[in-house]
């Protein structure tokens, strides 16, 4: 740190920091160079963050910086900048140009935090002997680089920052609206985007769900879209509202269309997860093994709906394909006609709804037991047949003794089903401030999914300090990061019951990883670290120019828990609970035909609504 009058506060926010191993230096004018390389050559250094007198670290910044550092092995990690005069002005994360005339901001030291060893690669000074930040960070390679998502550095401004030059307008499209996971997805997304300085306006196809199945056409959407005139189309989630993706091929013919993947049904010739069926990679037909199972659609149409699906991802004009994961995007590229464009992107999630709490007073208003061990289950359907019950109910049995308790979120119709006793089941839950008490509450996450793009609840219940413990599967490789948000185990009998059963016992083992999964996991899933993945998205599509500024509103620090004033979180996101003979019809039904749909109920389905819609 160089010295300066408003030096004090920054060397005390230095000092709140509440980082372990900590050493902080005040430079002398002139002595930079001579500085610099001295401490690179102590070996007591691991890395170095260079700050102007006046700024000030944000809360937890070292820390996050630290950590994202040594999980992903990059040489530098940088973070946002808030610029504040009497009032909070705005956020950006400084560009790669230190031209004011390429529209880019340049670093001015402590947004970034450097590598010991890429530090002396890279020490590019001035001529008074201060770190060139920008000019170092710029010789480095894009992969040594890191960002995260989180506020770094609090910078005081004399003015406003220039407002953005550019900015888009997206239509944010849906199947039949943003309530359950995917849609709750889709709308967390258009919201983050919002905060960067985009003009969103969200779409909804359809509200017949019952006619997905044989819809296709969607005026009424199709001409507000066309009279919002987007820069972009954001579609996900329309399975809801349609089996085909018709509508996507004629909206991509007027402009850019990008199909976040949720989900695998874009890929499909019906279902939303393959499982272990190997049809997709070789075309869907009437052999699927699962046509009575939601998304339903009769057997016969499955092989002309693949065709369907596959010429509008390959045509000229064809969708750009956003994957929520590794694993997801590994899929879509097998999967999708070659030469189809996919891109990993970052989910965006409300980080300062999800948050940590006091556990005692959280469990006092839930009327739960303060002294218990609890353990978290949460799903939309807890007993849906891709969240893995039975190894789940084996689990959790293996686990569960006197003062050992389970929480279950979600429709569960049947509580019994899981056979274990200390069982508390809040239901459904459309309240996201409600949902992260719930969350905050408990000790432990376990889910037994194997089909997951990314797996939300793993993050959500992460942001609140509660850590995982999953398969090592599909999406849930990155929702879950092994040893530091929770762990992983393999697919076997027994894996699962055994780890959760060791977790139980480890309080430590739980509050470290829980500690890790808040800090690791708002620097990869706030919505600011989603705009960021979709600012890159823009500009490789030419969306915008390499010069536009990344920047958002002064209500994204509201989605940080330091901030003054939190952004609240949304309510209604899940259907309401059903009434009790809805849920007895239900189980009744599932006894007689599982979770199938056969054709000629969806067909009764259908002519119903027709009918109560033609009714004035």
């Amino acid at each position: 740190m160089t010295p300066g009058a408003d030096a004090s506060g920054t060397a005390a926010s230095i000092l709140r920091q509440d980082y372990p191993e900590l050493r902080h230096d005040i430079v002398p004018p002139g002595l930079g160079r001579a500085h610099i390389q001295k401490i690179l050559g102590e070996p007591g250094c691991d890395a170095l963050l260079w700050l102007r007198p006046g700024d000030l670290l944000a809360p937890g910044a070292l820390t996050a910086l630290a950590l994202e550092a040594a999980l992903i092995g990059a040489a530098a990690v940088a973070g946002l900048r808030v610029l504040f005069a009497d009032t909070v002005l705005g956020l950006d994360i400084p560009g790669l140009k230190a031209s004011d005339a390429s529209g880019g901001v340049p670093f001015t030291g402590g947004e970034v935090l450097w590598v010991r060893d890429a530090l002396r690669a890279h020490a590019i000074l001035d001529v008074e002997g201060r770190l060139d930040a920008s000019a170092a960070w710029s010789a480095l390679p894009e992969a040594a680089r890191g960002r995260i998502g989180r506020p770094v550095l609090l910078q005081r401004v004399s003015e406003a920052p220039a407002e953005a030059t550019e900015s888009l307008s997206i239509v944010s499209l849906t199947g039949t609206g943003t309530q359950g996971g995917a849609g709750v997805a889709q709308r967390r997304l258009a919201d983050a985007l919002a905060l960067a300085g985009h003009r969103v306006t969200g779409v909804a196809l359809s509200d017949r769900p019952e006619a997905a199945e044989w819809t296709d056409a969607f005026p009424q959407a199709e001409a507000e879209i066309e009279a919002a005139s987007p820069d972009l189309v954001l579609a996900g989630n329309l399975h809801g509202a349609t089996r085909s993706l018709d509508v996507v091929g004629r909206l991509a013919r007027r402009g850019p269309v990008a199909l976040v993947l949720h989900d695998l049904f874009p890929l499909t010739g019906r279902c939303c997860h393959p499982r272990d069926c190997t049809r997709a990679a070789i075309g869907c037909d009437a052999a699927c093994p699962g046509p009575d199972e939601y998304p339903q659609l009769a057997p016969g149409r499955i092989a002309g709906m693949h065709a369907r699906k596959r010429a509008v991802l390959a045509g000229p004009a064809g969708p750009w394909l956003l994957a929520n994961s590794d694993w997801t995007l590994a899929r879509a590229q097998e999967l999708a006609p070659s030469g189809t464009p996919s891109t990993q992107i970052r989910l965006a999630f409300p980080t300062a709804t999800f948050r940590p709490g006091d556990r005692a007073e959280l469990r006092r208003r839930l009327g739960l037991p303060e002294g218990d061990v609890l353990i978290l289950i949460s799903a939309v359907i807890v007993d849906g047949p891709d969240k893995g019950f039975a190894d789940l109910r084996a689990a959790l049995q293996a686990a569960v003794r006197p003062g050992v308790g389970v929480v279950a979120i979600g429709r569960l119709d049947d509580p019994a089903r899981l056979g274990v006793p200390n069982l508390f089941a809040p239901g459904l839950i459309a309240d996201e401030a409600t949902l992260a008490a719930w969350y905050g509450a408990c000790d432990l996450h376990v889910t037994a999914s194997r089909h997951e793009t990314l797996g939300q609840t793993p993050i959500e219940a992460g942001l609140c300090g509660v850590p995982t413990l999953a398969y090592r599967t599909s999406g849930l490789t990155s929702a879950v990061i092994d040893g530091v948000s929770g762990r992983l185990v393999p697919m076997k009998p027994g894996a699962l019951a055994q780890a959760l059963t060791e977790l139980v016992e480890d309080r430590a083992a739980r509050a470290r990883l829980g500690a890790f999964a808040r800090i690791a996991l708002e620097n990869r899933h706030s919505p600011a670290a989603a705009a960021l993945s979709l600012d890159g998205l823009f500009r490789d599509g030419g969306l915008l120019s390499d010069t536009a500024r990344p920047s958002f509103a002064p209500a994204m620090l509201g989605h940080f828990p330091f901030a003054a004033q939190l952004q609240p979180g949304a309510s209604g996101t899940v259907p309401a609970a059903s009434r009790p003979l809805v849920r007895r019809l239900r189980r009744a039904k599932q006894l007689v035909l599982g979770r199938r749909m056969p054709l000629f109920v969806r067909r009764c389905l259908y002519l119903a609504g027709t009918l109560r819609r033609s009714v004035p």
